[in-house]
């Protein structure tokens, strides 16, 4: 009996050998191939990316290639790398090896299992509704989506298998397996395949649907002749990989190699720890550049600075205010009535501005001629200290008091009726546009103004990190009296009520991106202020009539401008790409290049 019983462990033992040694060769189910031999360089179109056969590339700079021409949203996997380490030092910054196991099914000896589905079965994918199903799937498991019209059009794909579970009593559909027959897809020589996309609603109550979908593709396979199934699963994912070993696959060499995304970012980025005390406005750049393989040093949490390194580069950040922005052109901006004379003199249009310091009689002769007026601090930020809608010498005398608690100079400037607009210029090319509008209360008929404003603050700061919040101040008060009301009043339903004339987020103000909706004449002036300014990263302020109006006046320049305020525009994405033009991704360079090349033509 024990003779007999290691003479089994013995075959087991020399069949996992055999499996692991051989690798790609297969089983004793191999099928001939056409006598051409395989295909090269074998890229597989499955919806949610391609897959790219990295047993057909010779050349493993264009495998590296293959992968950078990644699309947008997409997720392409090179499969069956052997030397992912070379493969990596094509593109070191671009591609990332994935931290997955690739497991072998030998269906030359897989026998089926005896337990049939209870309550679902197995059937091929035969309807849109059904490709409908199978994203929701996807979408609740966080993996990428497919387009609908692809599943249909590929049903009949000798390649491509798509089998669904379904409910037998209400015809949901319950899970969903996607199968490659590699003969078919590149005639492979091994005549193998591969499982992809095993996805089970986590809604459903049925026992033991994976295993039943992972049972009916391997029985597929096998009845084809195929040689064997592999598939790639995550390395901690201990209850799939317990699945797979009880069903018999075991672990193979050979690799899987992605690009890095935003949809692969937690395999390559790492833990998040020692970065969850940044703000949203470094945050959005740390996330951005860890996407990328750059090493990212937290220096100081609470003020949002952080230390970017990529080979011999190292670069010292505040948010997006960065080494490569002067010292020069932070004082420029740091004064307004500086930044004033400096833009004007290149032909940006400015309002007229005078000193707090002129005596009344001068300060009420200006807001005569212009009607009302905005005070401001010459020195500070977040719109802390500023007062728009001055229209009387009394006001204008309890609104400079107010700015000199941020800078001891205060400065008067012609109102422009309109709306405020932040353009985020970053290396002197317009990246984002948003109007930015003040905060304002909706009265309910029960609540005071007061208790409407700390409700909104709430939720601003809720939405904003605790970034915006409308202040209980002199200004807040002067906007609601204004408006006819007094902080204890109780607003009518419905009634709208303004509460700060500012609309900077930092008081409460919303953002609305207008990016596709710029006037070129706008463009060009905040562009050729940040070039007035030498600053190579700023938000350029303009009063504006509308968006797709050419009509404007520059209020001022900020030196860090919070690029997590326009998403989803590619702000930290193009103020990574000026630190490390290196890291570039090679689809955006490639875009960047073919747009030069539209443009010289034309």
């Amino acid at each position: 009996m024990a003779d007999n019983r290691n003479q089994k462990q013995g075959g087991a033992g020399y069949r996992l050998e055999r499996m692991r040694t051989n690798g790609l060769k297969g089983g004793t189910n191999r099928e001939r191939t056409d006598i051409e031999g395989p295909k090269k360089n074998a890229i597989l179109d499955c919806g949610w990316g391609r897959l790219v056969f990295a047993q057909t590339f010779s050349d493993q700079r264009e495998l590296a290639n293959s992968l950078r021409e990644e699309g947008p949203d997409r997720r392409d996997i090179a499969f069956y790398v052997s030397d992912p380490h070379v493969l990596l030092s094509h593109a070191p910054q671009e591609l990332f090896l994935d931290p997955s196991h690739t497991y072998r099914l030998d269906l030359s000896t897989y026998r089926p299992g005896t337990r049939r589905p209870r309550g679902y079965f197995i059937r091929r994918l035969s309807s849109e509704q059904d490709a409908t199903e199978v994203n929701r799937i996807y979408q609740t498991r966080h993996m990428v989506q497919v387009h609908p019209a692809f599943f249909w059009s590929n049903r009949d794909n000798r390649a491509l298998t798509y089998f669904v579970a379904e409910d037998e009593t209400t015809g949901a559909i319950l899970g969903t397996v996607t199968g490659v027959h590699s003969r078919r897809a590149f005639n492979d020589p091994d005549n193998g395949s591969s499982l992809w996309c095993l996805a089970v609603d986590p809604q459903a109550t049925h026992p033991g649907i994976g295993e039943s979908l992972v049972r009916r593709l391997s029985e597929h396979f096998q009845a084809r002749g195929c040689a064997f199934m592999d598939l790639s699963v995550m390395h901690d994912n201990d209850k799939a990989i317990a699945l797979y070993e009880k069903l018999g696959f075991v672990r193979v060499p050979f690799f899987t190699v992605k690009r890095k995304n935003e949809i692969n970012e937690k395999l390559f980025t790492g833990s998040d720890l020692g970065f969850e005390g940044l703000n949203p406005y470094a945050r959005i750049i740390v996330d951005e550049a860890r996407r990328r393989g750059i090493h990212c040093e937290v220096v100081d949490a609470p003020g949002g600075f952080f230390r970017l390194t990529q080979g011999g580069r190292t670069v010292l950040c505040r948010e997006s205010l960065s080494e490569l922005t002067s010292a020069v052109a932070m004082s420029i901006c740091d004064d307004k009535s500086v930044t004033r004379r400096i833009v004007q003199a290149a032909g940006v249009a400015v309002p007229e501005q005078i000193d707090a310091s002129a005596d009344d009689e001068a300060i009420a002769a200006f807001i005569e001629t212009h009607g009302q007026i905005v005070v401001k601090p010459a020195r500070g930020e977040q719109g802390r200290g500023i007062s728009v809608g001055i229209d009387n010498l009394e006001d204008a005398t309890i609104a400079i008091n107010l700015a000199r608690e941020q800078s001891e100079r205060v400065l008067l400037e012609a109102m422009f009726e309109g709306e405020d607009l932040r353009l985020i210029v970053i290396d002197y090319r317009l990246v984002a546009a948003a109007v930015r509008r003040p905060a304002a209360i909706i009265g309910d008929g029960r609540s005071t103004v007061r208790e409407l404003i700390e409700h909104l603050s709430r939720r601003r700061a809720a939405a904003t990190g605790g970034e915006s919040k409308v202040p209980l101040d002199a200004e807040t008060e002067r906007c609601v009296r204004n408006a006819g009301f007094a902080m204890d009043d109780v607003p009518p339903e419905g009634e709208q009520v303004a509460v700060r004339k500012t609309a900077n987020l930092h008081t409460g103000g919303t953002i609305h991106d207008v990016t596709g909706e710029i006037h070129p004449k706008l463009v060009e002036a905040a562009v050729a202020a940040a070039r007035a300014i030498e600053i190579p990263v700023t938000g350029i302020d303009l009063m504006i009539k509308a968006p797709h109006s050419p009509d404007y006046v520059f209020i001022e320049a900020n030196e860090r401008p919070g690029l997590a305020n326009h998403e989803p525009q590619p702000t930290a994405e193009r103020f990574i790409d000026l630190l490390f033009p290196l890291s570039i991704p090679f689809s955006v360079r490639a875009a960047r290049n073919q747009q030069r090349k539209t443009k010289k033509d034309e």
